[in-house]
């Protein structure tokens, strides 16, 4: 039980700063080592045809680049394996995890992650909207 209570309030922290800090650059240099469990999930077919500045380009990639190592996270070895082999089948994200026999704790988890991601996202593109780029 302290193990949820202390996710629920990393990601309610989270969550809170995103809300207050709307303005703040989303996206944060990283180094990856590239033979490592990244998960290379394809991106939304409609953002690619949006003519996206470069640095809104870079802030998606770092909100997904976030996303896919939060879910490694929460996986474990095996489901992680699993879930590379539905990609690598063509599978989007939210159906290769789908086929993952997942327990009620990771599928919270999952959800919470992509919710995240997906309000960063859409942050995003509202502020390249309102530039008018």
């Amino acid at each position: 039980m302290p193990h949820k209570l202390l996710q629920v309030l990393v990601f309610g922290t989270f969550f809170a700063v995103i809300i207050c800090f709307p303005k703040m650059t989303i996206a944060a240099p990283a180094i990856f080592d590239v033979n490592s469990t990244a998960i290379i999930a394809q991106s939304n077919g409609t953002l690619s045809n949006i003519d996206l500045t470069p640095q809104f380009r870079q802030q998606l990639q770092g909100v997904r680049q976030r996303r896919n190592l939060e879910i490694q996270k929460v996986l474990s070895v095996s489901q992680l394996e699993q879930l590379r082999q539905n990609l690598r089948a063509g599978e989007r994200l939210t159906q290769a995890l789908d086929k993952l026999q997942l327990k009620s704790d990771q599928q919270e988890m999952i959800n919470a992650i992509m919710k995240i991601s997906d309000l960063k996202t859409k942050t995003i593109l509202s502020r390249y909207s309102f530039y008018g780029e």
